[in-house]
């Protein structure tokens, strides 16, 4: 047997050799992680198969024989050579179908006690007729070396006849520098996840076609996208959940016999293009947020967007509704299971939860050995099975790091005990908005690109009978980037952080008392330091409070990998904030003062002509906007 690639893991690991099986597992079950043609597979059960068996899934004896022989070879004469093998079948699904009718198809064979698996490849048409693909068969092998050393091998059963598409049927060096150091991080990492697999609720097949078509359909949107969030991340996001709600639906209906498709609302809906979509696919449906967005004028009237507040109480339930949605719904997430419940017996829900909020403002964490995220999934789902739904738990596949979602598709309890089950939940709300340490907040969510999306919506006033905490989001987007604060707070703040570090390499002997000063270094917190109570309380309500505001004010600092420095113009080097500044033309006005000028001990190390920024005012360009000056004592 030709032993094609091998490479070795670190020293001491200890996770072997059930890390290696892990491993195995994560590329059986999920290979699109690696192979990024892939959607999915669809894997049957496993179980024991012998040499009969391999001989009945072969047919040609000749083949049989080959394929034995490679599978056992450099076995140890303490293994059995009959003992069975773990075998499984899986079936490649592309992004992109590319084989038609034809299902590409592997058997997979595991050997415990060797640490070995071996796969078959295989072919399928649509009347059942199998070809096998010999030349495509191969081996991942754990090998040890003097109990010591551990190395992963990759061996193949007919090199030369090697036949490769990049979909099912991957290069040879392909398999050895990404699928093998995968395999070898895996193994040693063993580490399973807080949450389940993606679309593990869903035929992925379906899932597969469906994205593809709706992605081809709506990927238009993308070059008239009118706000200003990044249009390729909300676009192929909300395609993705909508891919979800449909296939996810479609699947309902055919269980429970329906021909009607399902009517939802969409509360906190943002930019509607879910509700838009879901609408454009047949469902009736609307959506409801507190700010109306521009690019709802552009969807038509077939697509029913109302701008309004919500507020949990009795005047918002959906009766006639099948299904809310909540859509990184920000202080409306754990309402929703509540409005579901409260609306209908047979009403439903869907939820993505994003930033952390309890029935009464910010939540507030209790379980240390839980990751944040995990224990505010974990919440919600209390909640929902508080409010008498059967929870399920399942991943989406979007461009976002919170991508778990949480759906309530039936209930645990007999609607003849729904009184009951509404006094349970009432004493769970109220216990949570009178529990010690709850902070009512108003939700001023920053419109991050992960967070929230700007898309929650509830509004109202406090007060309302389900929870009279709740503390609903203003209608006007609150700016939260550093930029409203008042000018003597932000100036005030760099003089002294800037004061600091030259101060670091004055009188320390490094160059000649020509060299400029560049100062030294400080830590983010270090830097916190410097500042008093009342400016760290200002910077706390910005969204990345003191290094927003450091990296705002580019000209004078460098911030890299949580340390300040000095800005040197001199060096000019590339960072995000003038990546794509041009050398300054002779004679060209400039908008700015230089703060090296004005306040570094050796002035700017540019000539003035050099320089981005003006050092004399008659050099500046007339400003359009007024400066803010506040006055303010927060030193």
């Amino acid at each position: 047997m030709p032993k094609l690639f091998d490479i070795k893991f670190p020293g001491g690991c200890k996770s072997l050799p059930d890390g290696f099986w892990s491993a195995v597992d994560v590329w059986i079950k999920k290979p699109h992680v690696v192979n990024k043609r892939l959607c999915g597979v669809k894997e049957t059960d496993s179980k024991d198969a012998d040499q009969d068996d391999l001989r009945l899934l072969l047919h040609d004896p000749e083949l049989f024989t080959d394929v034995l022989l490679f599978m056992i070879s450099g076995a140890s004469p303490a293994h059995e050579p009959d003992k069975p093998w773990s075998s499984s079948v899986r079936t490649f699904i592309p992004k992109i179908n590319c084989y038609g009718t034809n299902l590409h198809k592997e058997i997979i064979l595991k050997d415990f006690g060797r640490h070995r698996v071996t796969f078959i490849p295989f072919e399928e048409d649509a009347e059942g007729k199998v070809s096998l693909r010999k030349g495509n068969i191969y081996q991942i092998q754990l090998c040890n070396q003097d109990c010591e050393e551990w190395s992963l091998e990759l061996c193949a059963l007919s090199v030369d006849s090697w036949f490769s598409d990049g979909v099912a049927y991957p290069k040879l060096p392909w398999l050895s520098s990404d699928l093998l150091p995968k395999l070898v991080r895996w193994a040693t990492e063993c580490r399973s996840s807080e949450f389940r697999s993606t679309l593990s609720l869903l035929p992925v097949e379906k899932y597969s076609l469906m994205y593809q078509q709706l992605k081809d359909k709506y990927k238009a949107m993308v070059k008239v996208w009118p706000e200003v969030t990044d249009p390729e991340k909300f676009v192929y996001e909300d395609v993705a959940i909508a891919t979800y709600l449909l296939v996810l639906w479609a699947e309902e209906r055919a269980e429970k016999g329906l021909t009607a498709r399902q009517a939802f609302v969409d509360l906190g809906c943002g930019n509607g293009l879910l509700v838009h979509i879901l609408t454009n696919e047949g469902h009736p449906g609307r959506g409801i947020d507190v700010r109306r967005r521009k690019i709802w004028d552009t969807y038509g009237p077939q697509t029913l967007l109302e701008e309004k507040a919500i507020t949990p109480s009795e005047s918002f339930l959906f009766p006639g509704t099948d299904w809310l949605i909540g859509n990184h719904s920000d202080e409306l997430t754990p309402w929703i299971p509540v409005i579901a419940a409260r609306s209908s017996y047979s009403c439903r829900y869907f939820v993505l939860p994003c930033c952390f909020f309890d029935f009464c403002g910010k939540y507030q964490r209790r379980q240390c050995k839980k990751s944040q995220y995990k224990e505010y999934i974990d919440f919600i789902a209390e909640v929902s099975q508080v409010c008498g739904f059967n929870t399920d738990e399942d991943c989406l596949r979007i461009p976002s790091t919170k991508r778990v979602c949480l759906l309530g598709k039936s209930r645990n309890y007999q609607l003849s005990d729904e009184p009951e089950v509404e006094q349970q939940r009432a004493h769970y709300i109220h216990s949570r908005c009178t529990a010690p340490g709850v902070t009512v907040q108003r939700s001023d969510v920053s419109n991050d690109e992960d967070c929230c999306n700007g898309n929650g919506s509830c509004n109202g006033t406090p007060g309302s009978s389900w929870g009279a905490g709740f503390q609903p989001r203003d209608r006007v987007e609150t700016v939260r980037n550093c930029a409203a604060l008042p000018r003597d707070v932000v100036d005030g703040v760099v003089l002294r952080v800037a004061n600091a570090l030259l101060g670091m390499t004055v009188g320390d002997g490094e160059g000649s008392c020509h060299d400029w000063n560049q100062g030294g270094s400080l830590s983010v917190s270090e830097v916190a330091g410097l500042l008093g109570h009342e400016t760290l309380r200002l910077l706390k309500k910005e969204c990345g409070g003191l290094q927003t505001l450091l990296r705002n004010n580019h000209q004078v600092f460098r911030v890299e990998g949580g340390r300040v420095y000095i800005r040197d113009w001199r060096e000019r080097k590339p960072f995000r904030a003038d990546a794509k500044r041009k050398p300054v033309a002779p004679g060209a006005l400039k908008t700015r003062l230089c703060w090296f000028h004005a306040h570094h001990p050796q002035g700017c190390p540019l000539q003035a002509e050099n320089c981005a920024f003006a050092h004399r005012a008659d050099d500046l360009r007339p400003s359009t906007r007024p400066l803010k000056k506040i006055k303010n004592d927060a030193f």
